[in-house]
């Protein structure tokens, strides 16, 4: 079976470039010698990467367009940060959120994230979510409504965990700098 996946054939159709694949796949996987055979023969390279016929629309709208991508000052007494990361995959996430402290409504939503497509969609789908919720709302989101919403694969869900876990980071990291400042006034 190893002969066949180094063949000259699959050489050459792995070295001819798709416009933004998510995901490069690596020369021993059988489907993506497949799928990439499949949209060369049917001239669909241009429109459907391998990567792409996987993944919802929405999940491909975050990804090459991601909502909300940066930074806030996290020194300031109402914004809450929270960085969480996944060692089997490699995938890291970072999200703030700046809070009314009167009205304990998320006034703004930030993120950065370094991952796969997936971990990207996750994130910047939920700084839309967040955004104008409570805190108290934003705590109890689950990754499944994240995961649901974006139609993500089992082997992505993930990804969907690291963006639940970074705004319960977030907002932990807000309450207890709330508290300090209490403890301080």
């Amino acid at each position: 079976m190893l002969p066949l996946l180094r063949s000259s054939a699959f050489v050459r159709t792995a070295s001819i470039t798709l416009t933004k694949p998510l995901f490069r796949y690596s020369p021993s996987s059988i489907l993506s010698r497949t799928l990439l055979t499949q949209s060369i023969k049917n001239k669909t390279a241009h429109q459907w990467s391998p990567g792409k016929r996987f993944y919802h629309p929405k999940v491909i709208d975050h990804y090459t367009h991601p909502r909300n991508v940066g930074s806030l000052d996290k020194k300031a007494s109402n914004v809450g940060t929270g960085l969480v990361g996944a060692p089997a995959c490699g995938d890291v996430m970072r999200l703030q959120i700046q809070v009314n402290d009167k009205t304990g409504i998320i006034e703004n939503v930030k993120f950065k994230t370094f991952g796969c497509g997936s971990a990207i969609a996750s994130s910047s789908y939920m700084t839309e979510m967040v955004n104008g919720m409570s805190i108290n709302d934003a705590e109890r989101i689950k990754n499944t409504q994240i995961a649901k919403e974006l139609s993500l694969p089992p082997v992505k869900l993930h990804c969907s965990m690291l963006a639940e876990d970074a705004i319960k980071a977030a907002i932990q990291d807000y309450k207890s700098k709330r508290k300090q400042n209490t403890v301080l006034n």
